[in-house]
């Protein structure tokens, strides 16, 4: 993916390498990518502020110092193996969001035992890796995690690092991509 930058030698600088970025686009995503990443974090902010997915609260003081970061509040739905259970989801969002998919995992002390969730609170879900599409929202975000743990059927782990007999630790994005193939899974820990 190209990237376009403009630059601009200060009039002050005898310094010849000395530059000022002026603006950086990202094709498709137009010149004024963080105003409208802003734009949009903060319709999602208050639409899950006014109309929040069934047991889901947005936790207001993670949003108090950056718009870029929230943790979600969330209780396991009624009559499912998770009723009752509380749980914080931290969302985060770069700045190619929508067009790139928010990081989003479970965090705190009490993480679900669920196949598709790691004991490091990652979260292999399909709509976070090659299934996004800036169509989606945090809303909609919400209520596929909450789908995911409602159609459980028993409370297990996924498969370990070790069943797989990987010697040398793989990249954290690597792995997270292909979670949802099969090919390989979260570390741990």
């Amino acid at each position: 993916m190209a990237m376009s930058c403009s630059i601009q030698r200060p009039a002050a600088s005898r310094d010849p390498v000395t530059f000022r970025l002026l603006r950086v686009s990202y094709p498709g995503a137009g010149g004024t990518n963080m105003a409208s990443m802003q734009k949009r974090l903060q319709k999602e902010l208050l639409a899950l502020q006014n109309d929040p997915p069934p047991g889901m609260t947005l936790n207001e003081k993670s949003v108090q110092n950056t718009i870029t970061q929230w943790i979600v509040d969330m209780e396991g739905a009624p009559g499912t193996l998770y009723e009752g259970e509380k749980y914080q989801l931290l969302f985060k969002f770069s700045g190619r969001y929508p067009f790139d998919s928010p990081q989003v995992m479970f965090t705190g002390e009490n993480i679900p035992v669920h196949p598709h969730v790691y004991s490091n609170g990652h979260i292999c879900l399909s709509i976070l890796t090659e299934d996004w599409s800036p169509a989606l929202s945090v809303q909609s975000v919400c209520l596929s995690i909450i789908s995911m743990l409602s159609s459980c059927k028993e409370k297990v782990e996924p498969p370990s690092i070790t069943s797989h007999h990987y010697i040398t630790p793989l990249p954290e994005v690597a792995i997270h991509r292909s979670c949802v193939t099969g090919d390989a899974v979260w570390l741990t820990g």
